[in-house]
């Protein structure tokens, strides 16, 4: 079986990249790679994380996101481009109808939990519910520091591929380079997918939104009234181990153990002494640190205690956290 994309002249002027890795997108195909424990090479330390965590998949995304077949596409709202808040904003906001449309669609699995009966009844609470618990899921198992940075530098990289291509021959070297995934066979964009569907853009133009939790083939929404959307897994490269003497060669090795000493907080006092160094050193390196948006400094008291920024954990290797 296969899905096969129609495209006009139009929608080749028409074709758009995604500007960065969408938010929910990413955290209802989370739900996904959680449940069918495919790509164990990719997603296993991640996984395995979440399940030391010990806080399973809320009920309700248990019960809208089966392991394969259809899931709501209001659960994806082009709102996310704009970030998670503007996203979950625009997933609380459903009209009742689109609700009642799309749940009448889930599994039978989906039906026996009771959560698309209380949604179509139009329960305020049910809704509120689902996105707190979207909301949960998203912060616990994809934005965190560590992991949204993964993801954001995986698609960043595959969009800046894909941008070079666009810009050396056009849309047809764009498509043409999502083999071997999609086979763009002009006019038709084709793919591997679990039932026969055929989708006619009829000059609306297509989105393409590259994906981290994506795996294997594409995917799309089910309702072709909306604004034509493809999510494509991107290329997951090997991870090279943490080396921690790179961050040293970087910053400097007494500069690059402050910001690691300040990964669990420390005072200007704590840095002198770990890493034997003067109060006046341990200070202008915090400084410098803090100036380059890498680590946040407050006062408490007599003492001033030393933290890293998003920007600053981001630097450090993967596994720095855990030494």
């Amino acid at each position: 079986m296969a899905l096969r994309v129609l495209f006009t002249g139009e929608d080749l002027a028409r074709v758009r990249l995604a500007s960065r890795a969408d938010p929910l997108w990413e955290t209802v195909l989370s739900v996904h790679r959680l449940r069918d424990r495919q790509a164990d090479h990719v997603y296993g330390p991640w996984r395995r994380q979440q399940l030391r965590a010990g806080e399973p998949v809320p009920g309700s995304l248990r019960a809208l996101i089966p392991r394969r077949g259809y899931f709501p596409d209001f659960l994806n709202p082009p709102e996310a481009s704009a970030g998670w808040h503007a996203g979950l904003e625009a997933v609380r906001a459903t009209p009742r109808a689109r609700l009642r449309a799309e749940l009448a669609l889930v599994g039978r699995e989906a039906r026996a939990s009771g959560w698309p009966s209380a949604l179509v009844d139009g329960d305020p609470a049910a809704l509120v519910r689902l996105t707190d618990d979207l909301d949960r899921h998203y912060r616990r198992a994809v934005g965190a520091t560590s992991t949204w940075s993964g993801i954001e530098t995986t698609v960043a990289a595959d969009l800046a591929s894909r941008t070079r291509q666009l810009l050396a021959g056009g849309v047809h070297e764009l498509l043409q380079g999502l083999r071997p995934v999609l086979r763009w066979n002009p006019p038709v964009l084709e793919a591997d997918y679990p039932v026969a569907r055929e989708v006619r853009l009829g000059g609306r133009g297509l989105l393409l939104i590259p994906s981290y939790f994506c795996w294997r083939g594409p995917v799309m929404l089910a309702d072709q009234r909306l604004s034509p959307v493809l999510v494509y897994p991107v290329r997951h490269e090997p991870r090279e181990p943490a080396d921690f003497g790179a961050l040293g060669r970087l910053l400097g090795a007494t500069r690059a153990r402050v910001l690691r000493r300040a990964a669990t907080g420390a005072t200007t006092g704590d840095l002198s002494r770990a890493l034997d160094i003067s109060l006046a050193s341990a200070s202008q390196h915090a400084r410098v640190l803090r100036e380059s948006g890498l680590v946040h400094s407050v006062r408490r008291g007599n003492e001033v205690v030393h933290s890293l920024t998003p920007a600053g954990r981001a630097l450090l290797p993967h596994d720095d956290g855990r030494r």
